[in-house]
């Protein structure tokens, strides 16, 4: 018992040492992993103030509440979004969705000037309050501001994998220490002790030629120091026996032959018994090593089942993330499409109007002569020459209402084929040289205050079965890029479109002569939300949608090379017939 409590005392000392220290580390990694957590999410929190302040600001400055709306739920989708609350410019809620706090008492209806972090609250919500400042003409207007939420629940579901890895790692080490530390202690300190003890009590005074102890476990140690000094004794006692039995050896003589049979039989039964006893000790130490082999195994295979239960239930989760990343994805896709959408009615709307009100003009100025005629047949004062002058500026108000109304005619039918084509992916029969000029038309109002040249190389037979609404995206990404991008300096700049007809394949080589990008910028070109008008309302989603409908939508290829100073140039290559 002594022996016991000795090994278990060391080993309780020893292990309740490396289970404070193994708890504290560990608590200590949990609490930076979360702080650490947080700081990233609130950046994330801060960033999306580049991604959505554009095309959230011009929603609200245009009053489309329902885009706004669009925006807000999209930005609901991200995973760390738990909130939002969007105000106009008079601090009036435009929209509060998820979970939020509420800032009414903080700010009252004052529009915050600059980011702003809210502080986590009792209920574990914290935030990033941004405004949201609308540019047009040189001139910057806040129309209002965006507070975005995100909660402790996030954090958590973020480290979740983090904390349990360094709790697993923690009682696997420590499992481990406690079976190196048993082992350890009953091979080095028990069974050797054991081993001495019974050694010692089976010791016969009378037999001390085989009594010598022998330590079988370790190597030498203080164990082994006391078995050799326990042997000196033994040999000492043996030759004080011996001169003893010198000294009786002629007493003993008659006895000798019987002494010497009797020393002999119980020297075998000795060694048989030491035998024996080892072997039992031997199987006994066999068995208790096969089932502390067999606990271990059983504890891991335990283990490594709720691990397995684990990574699959994070498998589900990473799959539902995913999929709501794929879904945010195709809405701020679907809002970038419908704000071009916008920008094409304004410019067409404003064009329209011009035609029209010259008709309306024409109409009022031919009512106005009409009137002055029959009154003057009525006072039967109308000469020929009135007549003749009349009909003179008849003719001329008529053709110039037939003119714009003409025009005003050929604007809203390319407007409304263009802009079904851009809602719709459905393949149709299109002559692309026509379908090209008809996208040039319908951005005319963007490009006629400009002294840009637009010029189309395109045979005027070739003919496509394709989604035209991918084809009107590509190029009115491309022309708008060029127009606001390329030529931002520029007062005169040129845009060449040159096609070629391969037989099966269509060959587009798309060229300007603008500004052009540098290598870094051009590196990540095709990168979502990259854009250098963030600051003006850009959304870095123009480009990554072109090549999406290249790739994607259209089967096909695209290229794109330039050089700072020297433009820019796309090359494109898709299938003519495209197989649904």
């Amino acid at each position: 018992m002594q022996q016991k409590s000795l090994s278990r005392k060391l080993l309780t000392k020893v292990l309740s040492v490396y289970f404070v220290l193994t708890f504290v580390v560990t608590l200590g990694q949990i609490v930076a992993e979360y702080f650490n957590t947080k700081n990233h999410i609130n950046g994330e929190l801060a960033t999306l103030q580049q991604t959505i302040s554009g095309s959230l600001t011009r929603a609200i400055w245009e009053l489309n509440t329902t885009q706004a709306l669009i925006i807000a739920d999209g930005l609901l989708a991200i995973p760390s979004i738990e909130g939002i609350i969007v105000r106009d410019d008079s601090g009036a809620v435009i929209t509060q969705l998820g979970q939020y706090i509420d800032i009414s008492e903080r700010y009252s209806n004052q529009l915050v000037k600059e980011g702003v972090r809210l502080t986590e609250q009792k209920s574990g919500l914290f935030g990033y309050t941004f405004p949201l400042i609308f540019e047009f003409s040189g001139r910057a207007t806040q129309v209002g501001d965006v507070t975005l939420f995100s909660s402790r629940t996030i954090v958590l579901d973020r480290i979740k994998i983090g904390i349990y890895f360094l709790i697993g790692n923690a009682l696997l080490k420590t499992t481990f220490l406690i079976i190196l530390f048993l082992i350890a202690f009953r091979r080095q300190l028990t069974l050797p002790l054991a081993e001495l003890t019974q050694q010692i009590e089976e010791l016969e005074l009378d037999n001390l030629d085989g009594a010598k102890v022998e330590i079988q476990h370790g190597d030498t140690n203080e164990l082994s120091v006391m078995a050799d000094a326990f042997n000196r004794l033994i040999a000492r006692v043996q030759d004080y026996k011996g001169q003893l039995e010198n000294t009786q050896k002629q007493l003993l003589q008659s006895n000798e032959k019987l002494d010497q049979h009797n020393l002999i039989l119980e020297q075998e039964v000795a060694r048989k018994t030491s035998g024996l006893s080892q072997a039992m000790m031997d199987l006994q130490q066999q068995k208790q090593e096969l089932e502390v082999k067999q606990q271990a195994l059983r504890e891991e295979i335990e283990r490594r089942r709720h691990t397995e239960e684990a990574l699959r239930g994070k498998q589900t989760e990473l799959e539902k993330l995913v999929t709501d990343l794929r879904q945010a994805q195709d809405r701020l896709v679907q809002s970038e499409k419908m704000a071009a959408l916008g920008g094409l009615v304004a410019g067409i709307t404003h064009e329209v109007n011009t035609p029209v009100g010259i008709g309306v003009t024409a109409t009022s100025f031919l009512a106005e002569k009409l009137a002055a005629l029959e009154h003057a047949y009525q006072e039967k004062s109308l000469s020929p020459k009135a007549l003749e002058h009349f009909i003179e500026e008849a003719k001329q108000g008529t053709e110039l209402l037939n003119t714009n109304l003409i025009r005003a005619s050929e604007l809203i039918a390319s407007f409304k084929q263009i802009a079904v084509d851009q809602t719709s992916e459905a393949i149709r029969t299109i002559q692309l040289a026509d379908y090209l000029n008809e996208i040039i038309r319908s951005l005319q109002p963007h490009f006629k205050k400009t002294k840009h040249h637009i010029e189309v190389n395109c045979p005027e037979n070739l003919i496509l079965s394709c989604p035209a609404g991918a084809i009107s995206q590509i190029f009115t990404n491309l022309l708008m890029n060029s127009l606001i991008h390329g030529f931002e300096e520029m007062t005169e700049g040129n845009i060449n479109i040159t096609v070629v007809d391969e037989g099966n394949v269509v060959d587009i080589n798309y060229a300007d002569n603008g500004k052009g990008l540098t290598p870094e910028q051009l590196e990540k070109l095709f990168h979502p939300f990259f854009t250098t008008k963030r600051d003006q309302g850009g959304s870095g989603l123009g480009t990554h949608i072109t090549y999406n409908l290249v790739r994607q939508t259209l089967a096909g290829s695209i290229q794109v090379k330039s050089e700072l100073g020297h433009g820019l140039a796309y090359h494109i290559r898709f299938p003519k017939v495209l197989k649904r």
